[in-house]
């Protein structure tokens, strides 16, 4: 037996790596056996460390001072489903097989063309503060699958209309804290499962007409805090959803009769609340300015109803009078006229 022993004794070290190879761990990381959980956040790494154990599932790297990701930092790592990598400094990222990728608070500034291609598993997808400045027609491309996207805090200026058109299953979308101006009709074609839209923070001053019609199930429209001072009624009428709620406060809202009757309109639409009516307030004209909508109800219409009866009355009263001085200036002349024929 101890002759058998010591012939095992070169073996061993190869064994036990066999053994225990799925528990090593690399030695700035905290490796989690009983989840398969690998947590390397905030440890000062320039890369992906080696040695991952094989069997991960959730690799959490946030917090380190990665730049460029490579799909071979991830060999081996079948089981992989969601990595985290929030607060780094990544510029560029190869695509990987996953179902959730957190890459918010890096320095990402464009998403490659192929982007999206190894993604089609993916359901929860975070870009969140980063610096994106567009969003072209093939880098989301592929993500057939994804339920949740937050493109917030980021300094989106302009949308392709056909950057969403792979995102039938889209049931989230953040875009809030960028640089949009108008929501275009089309860009929401394909998202028929929307539930959540948040666009708040946004320079929004137009949305088109059919903008919102393909949102069949959307629950909560952000629209605060964007350059909105007035809207038609139509647009709004267009979301046939079973009950929405709107957010539309700290836009510039220019108070008058015509918006006092969209506001009224959308309100009486059994399936639309305006969650923050009344925290709506005026910035234009100048005597309604810091006014609460919803204090000024009724009021607009009557004022502008009386402005115009006024102006009508002045308008009339104008016409009257110069209608009686032509006709006695006419009669003046008559008279002279019948006098000097006497004469």
């Amino acid at each position: 037996l101890w002759k058998m022993s010591s012939s095992l004794m070169p073996l061993l070290p190869l064994l036990l790596n066999t053994a225990v190879g799925s528990k090593l761990c690399p030695s700035s990381c905290l490796c989690y056996e009983s989840s398969d959980l690998v947590d390397c956040g905030s440890g000062g790494l320039v890369r992906v460390p080696p040695g991952v154990p094989h069997g991960t599932w959730l690799l959490d790297l946030s917090g380190n001072k990665l730049t460029v990701i490579h799909s071979r930092s991830f060999l081996g790592l079948w089981s992989l489903k969601i990595l985290r990598m929030s607060n780094n400094s990544i510029t560029t990222l190869e695509p990987q097989f996953l179902e959730k990728l957190d890459l918010s608070f890096n320095q990402l500034r464009w998403l490659r063309q192929d982007f999206s291609q190894s993604l089609s598993s993916l359901l929860e997808l975070r870009l969140d503060h980063n610096l994106l400045e567009h969003l072209g027609p093939g880098s989301l491309g592929d993500l057939e699958n994804l339920r949740k996207l937050d493109l917030s805090s980021n300094q989106i200026g302009a949308i392709d209309v056909r950057a969403f058109a792979g995102l039938s299953r889209l049931s989230f979308l953040s875009l809030e804290a960028n640089r949009l101006n108008v929501l275009e009709d089309g860009l929401l074609s394909r998202q028929q499962r929307l539930e959540v839209l948040l666009l708040s923070h946004n320079n929004i001053s137009v949305i088109q007409t059919e903008a919102l019609a393909p949102l069949w199930r959307l629950t909560l429209l952000g629209l605060r805090g964007n350059q909105l001072d007035h809207i038609r009624f139509k647009t709004f009428l267009q979301l046939q959803t079973t009950s929405t709620e709107l957010q539309m406060s700290l836009n510039p809202w220019s108070c008058d009769c015509e918006l006092e009757r969209v506001f009224n309109k959308i309100r009486h639409v059994r399936h639309l609340q305006v969650g923050d009516y009344s925290e709506i307030i005026c910035h234009a004209p100048a005597q309604q300015a810091g006014s609460c909508l919803a204090a000024l109800h009724g009021r607009l219409c009557v004022a502008e109803t009386a402005s115009v009866l006024v102006i009508t009355i002045t308008v009339t009263l104008a016409v009257i009078g110069a209608l009686v001085k032509a006709e006695h200036k006419q009669k003046s002349k008559q008279a002279a006229s019948d006098a000097e024929s006497e004469r």
